[in-house]
């Protein structure tokens, strides 16, 4: 099997400020100023998950998932192709034509990973997910952790698990420190960096 990080890994930049951006416009703007203290304090503390917290509040804080969803999938068709790397995209369609299974295991929000997924054709998505409260409406808080870091191990490890994976080969793809427990549980770790990868491993 093979797990892949998205932002910088197979895309060629982050997505997450971007779809923000696009999500709420000039009002996420407003709702970072109205959290600049907190927001402030979690940088300054280098606190990554409070920071996530408090910038997808800004944007989506009451917002209807209905609308959420609708712009996740325009962002994700925009996405798909300009902003992918070629070489990452050949060793997953490689891993793809292996028979092998591909997971999204990423950061970014799931919300628009579900849409780039199936454009990929990759298996399952395992990302940040986002609140949504009994009325329909985002609360602008996280459904579980961010998905970085050892959540990404965990959650990789538990995704395996349910699908009686857990003695299969294990080929992992990332970029930064977030990635650094994903590809330390692998057999084929691939640190993605600025130089393009083999459309097929050396050794696989």
């Amino acid at each position: 099997m093979a797990a892949f990080d998205v932002d910088c890994t197979l895309t060629q930049r982050d997505c997450v400020v971007p779809f923000l951006r696009e999500l709420a416009g000039w009002r996420w703007y407003l709702g970072l100023t109205r959290r600049a203290i907190p927001l402030s304090v979690a940088i300054l503390r280098r606190d990554r998950d409070e920071v996530k917290n408090l910038v997808t509040a800004a944007a989506m804080a009451g917002r209807p998932l209905s609308n959420v969803q609708t712009s996740a999938e325009r962002f994700a068709e925009r996405v798909f192709p300009a902003w992918l790397r070629s070489d990452t995209v050949q060793r997953l369609r490689w891993h793809r034509e292996q028979g092998h299974r591909v997971v999204l295991v990423s950061a970014s929000y799931r919300e628009y990973l579900d849409h780039l997924a199936r454009l990929l054709g990759c298996d399952d998505v395992l990302a940040t997910e986002i609140e949504v409260g009994s009325g329909g409406s985002c609360t602008g808080r996280l459904r579980g952790r961010n998905c970085r870091g050892v959540e990404k191990e965990r959650r990789l490890r538990d995704w395996m698990a349910s699908r009686g994976l857990l003695g299969a080969r294990v080929f992992a793809y990332g970029d930064s420190a977030g990635d650094d427990q994903m590809l330390a549980m692998a057999n084929v770790p691939v640190r993605v960096g600025r130089e393009p990868i083999t459309p097929e491993p050396i050794a696989a």
